[in-house]
């Protein structure tokens, strides 16, 4: 290591980080879009509208189709755009998404709205998953999946009051160890989370393809568990050590996000989007991804 990170110990994996995922081959995607013509601030456009519109009848054929596990459509909080997150069964379920029900939205969606970063994550992502959004002109950046935890058996966190946050730090330029070193940051949070955050109840880490950069996707089980991450728990413990060597790029919250959180966040220099669940569905038994339904 270079002198910046030489004091960053190697460590093992806790056993509850080094657990192989049950998550199989599920891929979920989080992605932001907003109107191609902003309507001001916090002001809705004509084109944001016309942009929800679109969105849901996209959401209606993906509720039609079998390969998708859940799809959740969501406007933002305080702002001019649309949060979307799918979950499918497979790389192959998301391919022929975009092949259908995605194609088939596309020209008319792109004619009101434009893409942000889309991040995909999953325990494999093959080659015809990341063609089958690059060759669509979205900003994406694809995660495989690292290390992480899930608790209560993957039972789905109740979602009238659960928050999932998917975020993406990308190293800073000029220092060929910082991804080991980023690694290193995010797997502390997640061996200190375990027993301090009752409420954090999965932690996943991705690695970002071709990228020195990291996907991270945390569910909580209320509004003040997430508050106590940002204020008390392991976000304020590690957040200046992280900061040293790399810079978030996008943070998405879906769910009750409170105003107090959304300061905190500010504080924290996180780059946020937030957004409360809007249309969503969840094929009966729901996911591995999102929980399982009792």
């Amino acid at each position: 290591m270079n002198v910046q990170n030489a004091a960053i110990p190697a460590e093992p994996l806790p056993p509850f980080l080094a657990e192989p995922s049950q998550i199989g081959p599920e891929t979920s995607i989080t992605g932001k879009w907003v109107p191609a013509k902003p309507g001001g601030f916090f002001t809705k456009s004509a084109d944001s509208k016309e942009m929800l519109k679109e969105w849901e009848d996209i959401h209606k054929g993906a509720k039609g189709d079998a390969g998708v596990l859940s799809t959740e459509i969501n406007h933002a909080v305080s702002e001019d755009a649309v949060l979307v997150n799918h979950i499918f069964k497979s790389p192959d379920a998301l391919a022929h998404y975009f092949s259908t029900t995605a194609s088939q939205h596309m020209a008319a969606l792109t004619k009101v709205a434009k893409p942000q970063l889309h991040l995909v994550r999953g325990a494999s992502l093959p080659a015809a998953v990341q063609d089958a959004l690059n060759t669509r002109n979205v900003p994406v950046a694809f995660g495989e999946l690292l290390f992480g935890y899930v608790k209560d058996d993957y039972k789905r966190p109740d979602p009238a009051t659960a928050i999932n946050v998917t975020a993406k730090w990308t190293c800073k330029p000029g220092n060929p160890d910082g991804l080991a070193a980023l690694k290193y940051w995010w797997q502390r949070v997640g061996t200190d989370a375990h027993s301090i955050e009752k409420g954090l109840l999965r932690f996943e880490v991705y690695q970002v393809i071709g990228q020195d950069a990291l996907i991270i996707h945390e569910t909580f089980e209320n509004s003040s568990e997430l508050q106590f991450h940002l204020a008390k728990g392991t976000a304020q413990k590690y957040k200046k050590d992280i900061d040293k060597v790399a810079v978030p790029e996008n943070y998405f919250f879906r769910g009750p996000v409170s105003w107090t959180i959304r300061t905190y966040s500010k504080f924290l220099r996180l780059p946020a989007t937030y957004s409360s669940q809007g249309s969503h569905f969840t094929q009966p038994g729901g996911s591995m991804s999102e929980g399982l339904i009792a």
